[in-house]
């Protein structure tokens, strides 16, 4: 377990360094593409991915939170989660983090924050209401392994990826619209075909690039699933609370409204209902609940 919290830190330290890495190729390829100053390009791409860094790190949480209609709640609103959320830090070695209440009927919760001391729960009134005890203590273990594995802050710095990527893209389609064409045949005597193929290279980046980076996403949250599913069996030692959990809450009919594509990679289940959960494709959230079952039930069936 500590091998892999520190694999997570290693990851995010070097997530970061490649998403800087990547955002100046990508700003290096369009300023050459469309004319402009190498520099500026450099210069463009590394104020986006250090802006949009800082406001991941110090301010996603609380975005976040904000995206989901989440509101803070002390122990006199919902006093048996407040025991159950304490019960699991401990049981976790993880201080008491932040409860916020989501009103929305559909069973789900996730978890955020950039460090155990400045974790978050999520938890939506769905889930209090359609759970027993054992099973919201089998959830609420499994948020609690993200924040103990640092799964939260590599993937708002995943997001952070992703978005810069998908703001770069955007960025240098609107350059290319309102005035890249004009810049290239101005140039087009001198260095006309080493330019068209920074063009050709620098479409190529703008499609392909949102798509790989999103894929990156997707696969490293699926991973990162069975692993809070594994840790959360050890810290209840009743992998069982935890499967039916699973089923319960992707067999609700209900899909949560305060979801959108942007956050469903955060909660325990998928909750856009649309979302197929049957085989986990290449941008699926989630791996399938069917076989984060079979796991966790033979976990049951073979206790380590």
């Amino acid at each position: 377990m500590y091998d892999q919290i520190a694999a997570n830190k290693r990851d995010s330290g070097l997530l970061l360094i490649g998403v800087m890495l990547l955002l100046l190729g990508i700003g290096y390829v369009f300023a050459r593409a469309e004319g402009l100053p190498v520099e500026f390009g450099l210069f463009a791409a590394a104020c986006v991915g250090v802006v949009a860094w800082l406001t991941a790190y110090f301010g996603g949480s609380s975005m976040l939170l904000a995206a989901s209609s989440a509101r803070q709640i002390s122990h006199e609103d919902a006093p048996q989660l407040f025991n159950v959320v304490e019960e699991m830090s401990i049981a976790a070695g993880l201080p008491m983090p932040k409860v916020y209440i989501i009103d929305d009927s559909a069973p789900n919760a996730f978890a955020t924050g950039r460090s155990p001391e400045t974790a978050s729960l999520a938890i939506t009134t769905g889930l209090l209401e359609k759970l027993s005890r054992d099973e919201l203590q089998g959830v609420m273990a499994h948020e609690m392994s993200h924040v103990r594995n640092f799964d939260t802050r590599l993937m708002m710095l995943l997001a952070v990826l992703v978005g810069g990527i998908v703001l770069a893209a955007d960025a240098f389609w609107r350059i290319s619209y309102f005035g890249g064409g004009r810049r290239r045949d101005r140039d087009s005597d001198g260095g006309g075909q080493l330019q068209l193929l920074f063009m050709v290279l620098a479409i190529a980046l703008a499609i392909l690039a949102p798509i790989f980076a999103k894929m990156l996403e997707m696969a490293v949250s699926r991973q990162r699933e069975y692993l809070a599913d594994a840790s959360a069996a050890l810290i209840t030692r009743y992998p069982a609370g935890l499967a039916a959990a699973l089923e319960k809450i992707s067999a609700d009919p209900e899909p949560l409204e305060a979801a959108n594509r942007a956050t469903q990679h955060l909660y325990i289940v998928n909750p856009l209902k649309g979302a197929t959960q049957k085989a986990a494709g290449l941008f699926d959230t989630h791996p399938p609940i069917e076989e984060r079952v079979r796991r966790l039930r033979a976990m049951e069936s073979h206790p380590a």
